[in-house]
């Protein structure tokens, strides 16, 4: 996609500092416009190598002129620096620019049922710090805002100057309303139904705050790693749910309802769910893993993966999560011979499964590309 010419070249500015208390630094908010992102993602994609002004100009379509003005306005700011001369054509060697990844950094919080992961990145996406530590979503909001913040302290390094703190993405289990930050009645704790989380937590840091699903930001976080084409994450954790991307962007429904993967009934009058139905694949799945079953567990999450696949025909099936992580050999394995079995009914070749690239920080790391996302230009919404 082209940028658009105007004189004003849109950088905005990248010098104001937040109150409130909470942590500051350059304003990388400000750098939200159109010719901006296309910009800074191209220096982010062409890697250390760099790349020069007059590629940017014939890759965004943007006027050279427009392309010195911004490249002028992101060196000032200490978002590109020189990475050395490249030999041109005719005339003199071209001077290419690199993006200066620690010139600023997004915060990504991962709040599960019983513990809260938190890393730092830098504009790369690249974890430079991490914390974990066990917490209780029961415990009530005073004391889940509190620790969360005491472990966003704890990444933040003081002093960051004109290193900027975007802002943090908060992930955790749903179903929410991703557009305003408010949780529905979160599976198995109903207290929080209608808590307008966003807000609280962006009092208690003082810098913005973006919420959604952990399944959302996990597939946010692998599509902006470079996972293509359309997908299904599938996390079993302390529970079980699912982010889609289909055509390239996370697929969230109307409501932020799609994805509730693990409340789908497969078998009636089954055992009983914490959202009050019977027989999902979450209970069942979670039920086999407790009596240390793990071949019926991969079973019961392939059926599920299978109705899925029928439903989407996505290209790839990707899991996830600390149950995974524990024996992923057999979850790779037993889903994979269910997809085959349905692919051998259908005539179709059987869909990929693959275990999700990240490991336990895949959900951290991808509510921080919340923040990241809309500064190189990335659809997020």
């Amino acid at each position: 996609m082209g940028g658009v010419n105007r004189a004003d070249d849109g950088t905005g500015g990248v010098g104001g500092m937040r109150g409130g208390g909470g942590w500051g630094g350059a304003n990388l908010l400000a750098l939200r416009s159109h010719n901006t992102a296309l910009v800074l993602d191209l220096l982010r994609t062409a890697g250390a190598d760099g790349i020069s002004r007059l590629e940017l100009a014939e890759r965004t379509g943007l006027t050279p002129q427009a392309v010195s003005k911004i490249t002028a306005r992101l060196r000032e700011d200490g978002l590109a620096a020189e990475a050395g001369r490249r030999a041109s054509t005719g005339g003199k060697p071209r001077t290419v620019l690199r993006l200066v990844p620690e010139a600023g950094h997004a915060v990504g919080v991962h709040l599960d049922r019983d513990e809260v992961r938190v890393v730092l990145v830098d504009l790369r996406g690249t974890v430079v710090e991490e914390r974990r530590s066990a917490l209780d979503l029961g415990a009530g909001a005073e004391a889940v805002l509190g620790a969360v913040r005491e472990a966003v302290a704890e990444v933040v390094p003081t002093g960051l100057g004109r290193a900027a703190l975007l802002g943090a993405g908060l992930a955790l289990p749903g179903p929410l309303d991703h557009a305003r930050g408010v949780l529905h009645r979160v599976t198995g704790f109903p207290e929080w139904d209608g808590f307008p989380l966003r807000d609280a937590l962006t009092g208690r840091l003082g810098v913005p705050v973006v919420v959604d699903k952990d399944t959302n930001a996990a597939a946010l976080g692998l599509a902006a790693g470079g996972e293509g084409g359309s997908f299904a994450y599938l996390h079993l954790g302390t529970g079980l749910g699912a982010g889609l991307v289909i055509g390239g962007r996370v697929h969230r429904g109307a409501r932020t309802g799609a994805g509730e993967f693990g409340h789908q009934v497969i078998q009636l009058d089954g055992p009983p769910c914490t959202c009050g139905d019977r027989g999902c694949v979450e209970a069942l799945c979670l039920g086999a893993v407790a009596r240390g079953d793990l071949g019926e567990a991969a079973r019961v999450l392939g059926a599920g993966a299978a109705n899925l696949v029928g439903l989407l025909d996505i290209d790839v099936v990707l899991l996830g999560g600390r149950t995974v992580a524990a024996a992923p050999e057999a979850f790779v394995r037993g889903v994979g011979a269910v997809l085959a079995d349905r692919a051998r009914r259908t005539g179709q070749d059987a869909v990929p499964v693959r275990l999700a690239p990240g490991g336990g920080r895949t959900v951290a790391a991808g509510a921080a590309q919340l923040l990241l996302g809309p500064v190189f230009g990335r659809e997020v919404g």
